[in-house]
């Protein structure tokens, strides 16, 4: 299945009919010129349910569709490449470089994951020499690789304006003022090549559980396979990639840097096909690394140090991963499926925290 005008409400997988979850719609030009209705909408969808489309067929958003078919191209001649080409710089650092297939926890238990990955951060392509495999440093690539950079991060931008906005935040308080362009962040633009695999027989399957570090992501895939777990739902469930959209979810740092009140989106990628090769493109927009929020479990922590913390935990062996504080790999969004007693009378303590 691929891109589609019309969303099923459920689709075959793994044996049993799995549902299609249903998002709202915002459209980029509307929110461009802040219109009230829009902004509600908007703030709504971030409060409840921490995912959204974002309509981009207007003139203000047409050209970052055509960015992300030049992208596209670009990744399949990378991808294509030898793996020593590829991995030329290995991963750099967490935000920035090559990830080859079976890095990180699969999506099904005992099994890796089951796709490999290009990251080039905001800052890097700033640079005067950004570290940047050879076979895609041409000049034209690397004007590829700007464009998409810079119009996924003025989608973003525009996103957290219209929050702040919405929130009736002014000043120094509005969230993009910790997402300055010139202050030191792990902002990154990841290009991502999930390889056929069928979860019966293969060992390196999709993309694990997870929340966001980012504020906000945005995602371009014209291919299915991203699932996610509404708030209050108990069952992953698929969402249909639409024309003309991306989709954006909220991440762990929006969350905290809105007292709470938003949603991060708990989702994964599973192999809807198993014979197909998927690609999609994601920003993550990420607050400026001394950033200072309150994460789920009552600390203090900056951007950068939450960054650093739960990328060690989501790269890490299932067994540490499952030592980890339970308020990491989910960033506190666990449903109460997920937790012990002990864990859900802590929830309810960090809850009255912040009422």
């Amino acid at each position: 299945m691929g891109i589609t005008l019309e969303v099923p409400k459920t689709v075959q997988w793994s044996g049993k009919e799995v549902p299609v979850y249903s998002m709202q719609t915002v459209d980029f030009s509307r929110l461009l010129s802040q219109e009230p209705d829009e902004i509600e909408k908007l703030v709504k969808c971030c409060q409840t349910e921490g995912f959204f489309y974002i309509d981009l067929q207007g003139i203000d958003g047409r050209r970052f569709l055509a960015d992300q078919q030049e992208t596209l191209k670009l990744m399949n001649k990378f991808f294509d490449s030898p793996l020593e080409v590829k991995n030329e710089f290995g991963l750099v650092a967490p935000h920035l470089g090559y990830e080859p297939v079976g890095s990180r926890t699969g999506v099904l238990e005992n099994t890796k994951d089951g796709y490999e990955m290009v990251k080039v951060s905001r800052d890097e392509i700033q640079s005067e020499s950004p570290h940047i495999p050879r076979n895609i440093k041409n000049t034209g690539d690397m004007k590829v690789l700007e464009n998409a950079i810079a119009g996924s991060n003025i989608i973003t931008k525009a996103i957290l304006s219209g929050l702040s906005t919405g929130m009736g935040l002014t000043g120094k308080d509005r969230y993009e003022n910790s997402h300055r362009n010139h202050r030191a962040s792990s902002s990154t633009l990841a290009m991502m090549h999930y390889i056929p695999s069928d979860p019966v027989t293969d060992k390196n399957i999709g993309h694990q559980k997870h929340t966001d570090i980012s504020s906000l992501t945005l995602l371009f895939s014209e291919q299915w396979g991203l699932q996610i777990r509404p708030p209050g739902a108990k069952e992953f469930g698929f969402v249909a990639p639409k024309v003309g959209t991306a989709i954006v979810n909220v991440g762990d740092s929006l969350r905290f840097a809105s007292g709470h009140t938003m949603q991060s989106c708990i989702h994964r990628v599973v192999p809807l096909n198993p014979t197909e090769h998927r690609y999609s493109i994601a920003y993550f927009l990420r607050a400026e690394n001394e950033t200072q929020f309150t994460d789920s479990s009552g600390r203090s922590v900056t951007a950068g140090q939450w960054h650093d913390e739960k990328f060690y935990t989501f790269t890490a062996p299932p067994e540490i991963q499952a030592a980890a504080p339970s308020y990491l790999l989910l960033g506190g969004m666990e449903e109460e499926a997920d937790l012990s007693k002990a864990q859900l009378a802590e929830k309810e303590t960090l809850a009255e925290t912040y009422r």
